[in-house]
């Protein structure tokens, strides 16, 4: 499979990261690598540490970045980068990207499942190692936890017609397609609806990817796990793309970047919790006019940006 990806932000992401030459850089999702090249070349006696949780997206990296001799790659979880540098005797890094968006490759290519815009066996496996994936969450899951996902990870105020569907369709046979359960979605929704508008699948196949990903899972505490691990004056930059993601990255830095997080009402501060980082953006960085034109996709992309104290 042919993993190109368009990398997001690319030019905030640079400037962001203030790259130094001689620095330890860690990219927790490599992807096809178009972030990671452009971080490897500005380097000259630095490294660069590679995840991904996608082996695919390891062979094309491995590829894209055959040139640099300065990078070592990891498959896996980035939720497991810390542990994972400390068992490297990584100290501290000057610089961590993480970008929680699915990939191109992903998307486009039908035999991994993804969307409903292409046909092909219902996976969403990031990892294909894992058990989960999008079949068992579709055919096994009971009502009550598909109507919970749908709300939660899909925002999908239409969650109970949909399950209701659904339910209705696999007691005659297995949902087996991503074809197949878009059709089912659609068939919750009056016909003005999908037509007037486009992907009422969108939301709905979001949070089926989410559940089978764990995507929300332990973010908080892998982001606070990486902050930790950033040298005085290094970066962390953090690339969401669902309000989901965005929340549990704002609220965290803003945790981080504060030095009372007492109630409101406390008349006198008594967590003695000091601020480790400062924000470089208060407001999410979005993609620029031109960016919008030639990668429609970094439309809902949200760049926020920290520097260790």
């Amino acid at each position: 499979m042919n993993f190109e990806h368009k990398p997001v932000l690319l030019n905030e992401v640079i400037a962001g990261l203030e790259i130094k030459p001689g620095g330890v850089y860690v990219d927790c999702t490599v992807g096809g690598g178009g972030h990671s090249f452009e971080i490897a070349k500005r380097m000259a006696n630095g490294h660069l540490y590679a995840f991904d949780r996608d082996q695919e997206a390891i062979v094309a990296s491995k590829e894209r970045l055959k040139e640099f001799d300065n990078v070592t790659f990891i498959h896996d979880n980035y939720k497991n980068a810390k542990e994972d540098l400390d068992n490297l005797g990584v100290a501290g890094v000057d610089g961590v990207l993480i970008d929680l968006g699915v990939s191109s490759p992903q998307l486009d290519h039908g035999e991994r499942g993804f969307s409903f815009l292409h046909e092909g066996r219902l996976d969403m496996r990031m990892d294909r190692r894992q058990k989960l994936s999008a079949y068992e969450v579709v055919n096994t899951y009971p009502r009550e936890k598909l109507v919970e996902i749908l709300y939660k990870y899909g925002e999908e105020s239409n969650a109970k017609n949909i399950v209701q569907k659904i339910m209705e369709a696999r007691e005659k046979s297995p949902i087996e397609t991503t074809t197949e359960l878009k059709n089912i979605v659609e068939s919750a929704f009056p016909k003005k609806v999908i037509y007037g508008k486009g992907g009422v699948s969108k939301q709905t196949f979001q949070a089926i990817r989410i559940e089978v990903n764990g995507e929300l899972d332990g973010l908080e505490q892998a982001l606070s796990d990486l902050a930790g691990k950033l040298s005085s004056g290094g970066r962390m930059a953090v690339i969401s793309f669902h309000s989901l993601e965005d929340r549990i990255v704002k609220n965290l830095f803003k945790n981080l970047s504060t030095d009372c997080i007492c109630p409101p009402k406390t008349p006198v501060c008594i967590c003695g919790h000091k601020a480790s980082v400062k924000l470089i953006n208060k407001k999410p960085i979005t993609a620029s006019k031109e960016e919008l034109e030639f990668n429609p996709r970094s439309s809902s992309a949200k760049l926020r940006i920290i520097e260790k104290l």
